[in-house]
């Protein structure tokens, strides 16, 4: 990395926050979500990672040690902040680098820990270098990322991670010299439909017979969907979808990342970005779909069943999020 990036100057101050919770939603959220309505992306703002560390799903103990950076002016206002974990494992990443850590340890270094910056559990693309709107902007960025440099430096870890950057903070960072790495993902774009069928109008005859069959597949058992999001969310579908997350977990990673307490919590702080999908029969919900509601966005996250039936995970998670988008 480039070593001309300004310092701070006397008049602002860098701090490592090990607790979100060190700094206010307001402040934090003026950088991360400056539009102040509906986050176009919901997993960086304040109430999310929250979530997270005070539900103890993402904390020291699970082995994401808060190493947040702020910049705060001489009035204590916060002029940037980045999420950043110090890890000592590559879990709840969905980016695989265990081929570097085995290689690193066989050249005989250690690649634990390291510090990430990310939103855990979370494989969604967006900023994760956060400034406030204006012409410092890009200056606070720099001196985010120079903060992140000196702080790996001091406590002798291997590396930094950036994972699911936008394009411009992924390619600013490749013009600073740092390694790049792509992947793949699929998303589905909304071509101004007006229901359903438009989407399908969209598709070759075959493929579109192919998805009315599956939809109707999917509810020949008696299977009603719900939508539940704001006010509607209650702890009774938490319940419910909790069960479906554990299954989905256990069968995945051998224990799920995330604890029940974090439900409850986006939902008390988050409650009109999230958006429960329930697949219920004979009164009983039996699968679920967990999203996140962006300005311009719905990001489908978590799943799971207690009941297999035929194309209910592609009706719960895809065709019903289509709906919803549209």
């Amino acid at each position: 990395m480039g070593t001309d990036t300004p310092a701070p100057t006397e008049t602002q101050v860098v701090k490592v926050l090990h607790n979100i919770s060190e700094i206010s939603p307001a402040q934090w959220d003026a950088c991360a979500n400056p539009g102040g309505n509906t986050p176009s992306n919901p997993f960086i703002t304040h109430a999310f990672l929250h979530a997270l560390e005070e539900s103890g799903s993402a904390c020291a103990a699970s082995g994401w040690a808060p190493h947040h950076l702020l910049i705060e002016d001489e009035t204590g206002t916060a002029l940037g902040v980045m999420p950043m974990y110090l890890k000592n494992h590559s879990q709840g990443e969905y980016v695989f680098d265990h081929g570097w850590a085995d290689a690193f340890e066989r050249a005989g270094g250690d690649y634990y820990p390291k510090l990430q910056v990310s939103v855990p559990f979370t494989p969604a693309t967006g900023r994760r270098i956060l400034a406030r709107p204006g012409p410092l902007q890009q200056m606070i960025e720099d001196q985010l990322l120079a903060a992140a440099v000196e702080l790996a430096r001091q406590a002798e870890v291997s590396s930094i991670h950036f994972t699911f950057l936008d394009k411009t903070q992924y390619e600013h960072l490749g013009e600073l010299g740092l390694l790049q790495r792509t992947d793949q993902q699929f998303h589905w774009e909304n071509n101004n439909y007006a229901a359903f069928d438009d989407f399908l109008s969209d598709l070759a005859s075959r493929k579109r017979k192919n998805l009315r069959k599956e939809r109707e597949r999917a509810v020949e058992n008696g299977i009603t969907f719900e939508w539940a999001t704001g006010a509607d969310l209650t702890e009774e579908h938490w319940d419910a979808f909790y069960e479906f997350y554990q299954d989905t977990g256990m069968r995945k990673w051998g224990t799920p990342y995330l604890s029940r307490e974090f439900f409850s919590l986006i939902n008390k702080t988050m409650p009109e970005q999230t958006l429960l999908i329930l697949a219920k029969r004979e009164d009983q919900y039996i699968a679920g779909a967990l999203n996140f509601i962006g300005s311009k966005t719905l990001f489908g996250r978590n799943w799971g069943c207690i009941e297999q039936h035929p194309f209910l995970h592609f009706e719960c998670c895809y065709y019903q999020a289509i709906d919803f988008a549209i």
